[in-house]
Order: structure tokens, then sequence, then C-alpha cells
């Protein structure tokens, strides 16, 4: 199991021992609540929130093709997972690449972080952008006007 499936699998876990407590203490109800919610968080903290992650060399070479922004991410990070969701489905026109997966990615966000892996980390036309305001993303996928 890689790194990025242990916080999700954890949580899928923990629900479910919790559920199946208070399923036998009598409250099903709160039980199925309870799961759910631990569902959803593993959901959110697993890597299939994000759009299949590319290398960073392959991320490049698109970049250099099609302009778009190529974002450095980890799974179960906050700031990751913030961004990812206030992009909607245009975070599907960037080019992921997932720092846990590709050493020449977790590079890329030292070189770009003064040696620490700080993610998101979104890079313009050559230029890192560290933690940036998602609504900044979505304007560097429109056409110039």
């Amino acid at each position: 199991m890689t790194r990025a499936w242990k916080l999700p699998v954890r949580l899928v876990l923990c629900g479910s021992a919790v559920a199946a407590v208070l399923t036998f203490t009598g409250s099903p109800a709160t039980a199925a609540a309870v799961l759910l919610m631990f569902l959803v968080l593993a959901g959110v903290h697993s890597p299939l929130v994000f759009p299949r992650p590319v290398t960073a060399v392959e991320a490049q070479r698109r970049s250099a093709a099609d302009g778009r922004p190529v974002v450095l991410w980890r799974p179960g990070c906050t700031y990751c997972i913030r961004l990812r969701i206030r992009l909607g489905r245009s975070a599907r026109q960037l080019h992921w690449v997932d720092i846990w997966r590709d050493p020449a990615g977790a590079a890329a966000a030292r070189d770009a972080n003064h040696g620490n892996e700080t993610v998101p980390t979104v890079i313009v036309a050559g230029r890192p952008h560290t933690n940036p305001d998602p609504a900044w993303v979505r304007a560097q996928l429109s056409p110039p006007v």
C-alpha cells in the first residue's frame, strides 16, 4: 500500500469500528451517519479526488505544449484539497504531479520552496506560486483577453 492510501484506509477502518460499536449499543442510525462521515473524509483525502497524476517531466512537456499550469500536490494535504475543490471541473485542465509518487516532482517542489516540499505549488510559465488563491489559478486557465 502506498503512502497516499494510508490515511483513507485508516479513516475507513476507524469509521467501521465506531459504527460497529454504535450498532451494538443500539444506535444504528447514528452508526450509519458516523460511517458515512468517515467514508466522505476518506474519499476527500484519497488520491481519487484529484485528476490522474502525471510525472513532472511529462507535466512540463505538456505545459510547454499547451501553456496550462502544473500543480505539485500530495494526498492528504488540506490546502491541495481546498484548491482541487474550489477549482471544480476546471481542475481537469491542469497538469497534476503527485510529489509522493514522483521524485522529480518532489525535487521541483523543493527547488521552488527553498528546500521544503510545500504544496500546492502551481507552476505557470516556469514560475512557481506556492499555495495560490484558487480564483487566481482559474484565471490562469482563461485565454488572455
